[in-house]
C-alpha cells in the first residue's frame, strides 16, 4: 500500500514506519505537527525540528503544519494535513501504542476521507517493545522528562539494557509509563535501519524546578555517516 506516516521524530512513530517498510509498503510522505505550545494533548514537542533531517536521511518527503497546540482545535490542523494527501495515499500509520484519545481522533480523521488508520504498536506490551526496539538497531535518546521521579540526568540519556532496568523501578515507585505513554517522557530517535546517515547533535539540558520537568534544546545537529 501507499502510506503516509505521522512522524514525530520519536521512538514509536519511527518504529511504526520501520515496520510498514519491512513489509512491504510505501511511504509517500511523512505528516509532522509542530505544535507551539508544550501542552499539547496530541503532538511531541522536544527536538520536533530535528524531524526534518530524519526526512532527509530515510529520503521521505515531508510535509509539515504548525499548531497553536490547543485542545481538539489541533485536530484541525492535523486533518487539514491528512486531507492534502488523501488522494494519494490509501492509509495513515501512526505509532499509538494506548493512548485511546489519540487513536480514536486519528481513526475519526481517516474514516472522514476514507483511509486506513493503522496502528503496527497498538497494544503492544511496552516493555517488550522497547527492548524490540533496541534489538532492531534503534539509537534512541530522551529529549524530555515530565512526571515526578525523573531528575535532570535522564535528559539526553540513551535508551539502553540499563535505562529500561531505571525506568522499570521509576515504574514501581512513582506508577510511570515505561514506554512513556502518559507523556512522562519523549524520546528521539538518533539512527535506526532505515536511516542512510545517523544524528550527531550537540545540546543542553532546560530544567523548571517548578514543575520538576525539563527536555533538551539541540544547539546543532548534523547528519554523519555511519561507520
Amino acid at each position: 500500500m501507499k502510506l503516509a506516516a505521522l512522524f514525530s521524530g520519536g521512538k514509536d512513530s519511527t518504529f511504526a514506519l520501520y515496520k510498514m517498510l519491512k513489509e512491504g509498503h510505501e511511504i509517500k510522505y511523512l505528516l509532522t505537527i509542530i505544535p507551539e505550545s508544550r501542552e499539547s494533548w496530541m503532538f511531541h514537542h522536544p527536538c520536533i525540528e530535528l524531524t526534518k533531517l530524519q526526512a532527509k536521511t530515510m529520503g521521505i518527503p515531508q510535509l509539515i503544519r504548525r499548531t497553536k497546540g490547543e485542545k481538539e482545535k489541533e485536530l484541525e490542523d492535523l486533518k487539514e494535513l491528512i486531507k492534502k494527501v488523501s488522494k494519494e495515499v490509501e492509509g495513515i500509520v501512526t505509532g499509538a501504542v494506548e493512548s485511546s484519545y489519540q487513536k480514536s481522533r486519528i481513526d475519526k480523521i481517516c474514516d472522514e476521507f476514507e483511509l486506513i488508520s493503522i496502528a503496527p504498536l497498538w497494544k503492544k506490551d511496552s516493555l517488550s517493545l522497547l527492548k524490540e526496539e533496541l534489538r532492531e538497531g534503534f539509537e534512541i535518546i530522551i529529549s524530555g522528562v515530565f512526571a515526578e521521579g525523573f531528575d535532570i540526568s535522564w535528559i539526553g540519556r540513551k535508551i539502553d539494557e540499563k535505562c529500561i532496568e531505571d525506568l522499570i523501578e521509576l515504574n514501581k515507585k512513582f506508577k510511570i509509563h515505561i514506554a512513556g505513554e502518559g507523556g512522562e517522557y519523549e524520546t528521539l530517535v538518533l539512527d535506526c535501519p532505515i536511516f542512510k546517515q545517523k544524528i550527531e547533535i550537540n545540546g543542553e539540558e532546560v530544567w523548571d524546578k517548578k514543575t520538576n520537568s525539563g527536555y533538551l534544546v539541540v544547539r546543532r545537529a548534523k547528519l554523519k555517516n555511519k561507520n
